[in-house]
């Protein structure tokens, strides 16, 4: 299998990992959040941070979903690679707040270092087309 099929294969089940992920949490975040990680359901109206995370994650999925239909694999790469940010900071949070250690690790930490990895094989899939020199235009005689 060519490492276009492979980068475009991992980047499908990206965007609909992480459409599915963000959409259960808008729809039913009373069910889905436990499989976050963090120890304790907000307090008071806190629910409604959970519904910002979901739509925070369906944008995400879009914007990786316009960049693959697009064709735009370099760029789709560095949003890959900024957007593995975010699951790194969802870990740390599950971390930070003595959340499930299996969980910050095997869902957040893994989650982002495939991202990191799909991102560094579209870079290198790309490296080539990216550093082409450009052909001088023919000059009139």
């Amino acid at each position: 299998m060519s490492l276009k099929k492979i980068n475009t294969v991992l980047a499908a089940a990206f965007v609909l990992f992480i459409l599915w992920f963000g959409t259960e949490f808008i729809l039913s975040p009373e069910t889905t959040a436990p499989g976050f990680g963090l120890p304790s359901w907000p307090s008071g109206d806190g629910g409604g941070f959970l519904i910002v995370k979901g739509i925070r994650d369906v944008v995400m999925a879009l914007v990786l979903a316009v960049l693959l239909v697009t064709g735009q694999r370099r760029a789709l790469g560095w949003v890959l690679l900024v957007e593995a940010l975010a699951a790194y900071g969802d870990m740390t949070t599950v971390l930070s707040h003595h959340g499930s250690t299996a969980t910050a690790f095997g869902v957040h930490g893994l989650t982002a270092t495939l991202m990191v990895a799909n991102g560094l094989l579209f870079m290198r899939e790309t490296r080539k087309v990216a550093a082409a020199p450009a052909t001088p235009a023919p000059q009139p005689a």
